[in-house]
């Protein structure tokens, strides 16, 4: 019996959650939805904003570097933005595109500070490496081992990213 049918081929980020150990919940970047953002420094919409993080509790974000923040996503300045969030879940996803059909944005994504290793998803590397074309969910992370809160960093090395939404599994 063909059985391609019955369990056709899934893309990582159409993988089924982890409910059991799903401790954070999407989280908007736009400002009209956003929550739990912690930069010290006010959201100018619109406008460019430098901006910077420190230390983060469970579940709250901010942005490194300059950042227009829009009603619906967060567009990265020059070369070396970022975006941080402390988050506790199996898989980490990002919504963003690289701001303009064509263009792609390379990125660098850090876990509590390294590389992730083992714990990488499906559109970055080991070492972190990965790269923004259309505007979709990425999948940064996959903990490979017990879930557990983590600090991951998203490095733009390109400017102009669209960044919409942190999503988890």
């Amino acid at each position: 019996m063909d059985t391609a049918l019955l369990a056709p081929p899934m893309h990582a980020e159409q993988l089924a959650p982890d409910l059991r150990q799903l401790d954070s919940a999407e989280t908007y970047v736009g400002c009209s939805q956003a929550t739990n953002f912690r930069s010290p420094e006010p959201v100018r919409p619109g406008m460019p904003q430098q901006y910077s993080v420190g230390a983060l509790a469970l579940n709250q974000w901010g942005l490194s570097g300059p950042w227009t923040v829009n009603a619906e996503s967060a567009v990265a300045g020059p070369a070396g933005s970022g975006i941080v969030h402390q988050f506790s879940a199996r898989d980490l996803h990002l919504v963003m595109g690289a701001g303009a059909r064509g263009r792609q944005v390379r990125i660098k994504v850090t876990l509590d500070g390294r590389a992730p290793g083992a714990d990488y998803g499906a559109d970055i590397d080991a070492d972190g490496n990965g790269l923004v074309t259309d505007t979709r969910l990425y999948q940064l992370i996959r903990q490979s081992g017990s879930v557990r809160q983590r600090r991951i960093e998203v490095r733009f090395l390109d400017n102009g990213a669209d960044v919409y939404a942190f999503t988890f599994g």
